[in-house]
């Protein structure tokens, strides 16, 4: 009588599937779950590093024209301002940060230009209740470009309005500078396709 070799089931690793499924749990668990996204982790944070330099880039532009606009409409007061006599209409008090104490105020008040009544808001540094007079300098064609003789005696056009954009302009340049060299020096690996890219 001849005993034939029977498979054992004792031990399921001896099988063609069995070794399937044990090679496949010999790899990595990231591979497995689709998650080795590293460059794609690093491409999200480049996207974010260019939104940000974009919207300093904005920044700094939106300042450098806010400061050029304030210069000249003080010169503007300055070379071709003429005095008016503006009677308070209105005035409220403007909340500072806290809350909790005044900032300044917003007032409205009228006044006459070559015949011409008009009403214009003005921020005084005081509180004006109606009717108060005060002495302001206009210019003609311009009857919103409105300050008190006090306010404009103590501005003057400057270049030190241009400090902060400057600032935030050099930072600009420093972290384009950084992020080009970061770029330039990435090292590439070769993908699954044969094609390289950056790592």
């Amino acid at each position: 009588m001849t005993v034939t070799d029977q498979p054992t089931t004792g031990d399921p690793t001896g099988t063609p599937e069995a070794r399937r499924v044990d090679d496949r749990t010999e790899e990595p668990l990231s591979t497995l779950r689709g998650a080795g996204g590293g460059p794609g982790v690093r491409q999200v944070g480049r996207v974010a590093a260019v939104v940000g330099l974009v919207a300093l880039a904005t920044t700094v532009l939106v300042l450098f024209v806010a400061a050029a606009h304030k210069n000249d409409q003080i010169t503007t007061l300055h070379r071709h301002g003429v005095g008016v006599e503006v009677t308070v209409t209105t005035c409220a008090g403007l909340m500072g940060g806290s809350g909790s104490n005044a900032a300044g105020y917003a007032c409205r008040g009228t006044f006459k230009l070559d015949g011409v009544r008009y009403e214009e808001a003005v921020p005084w540094a005081s509180l004006n209740p109606p009717g108060t007079t005060l002495r302001a300098v206009t210019v003609p064609g311009d009857p919103a470009l409105l300050a008190t003789v006090g306010e404009l005696r103590g501005e003057h056009a400057s270049p030190r309005v241009f400090i902060i954009p400057a600032l935030l302009l050099g930072v600009l340049v420093v972290l384009l500078a950084v992020l080009v060299l970061k770029t330039r020096r990435a090292p590439r690996r070769p993908s699954p396709d044969g094609a390289v890219t950056d790592t």
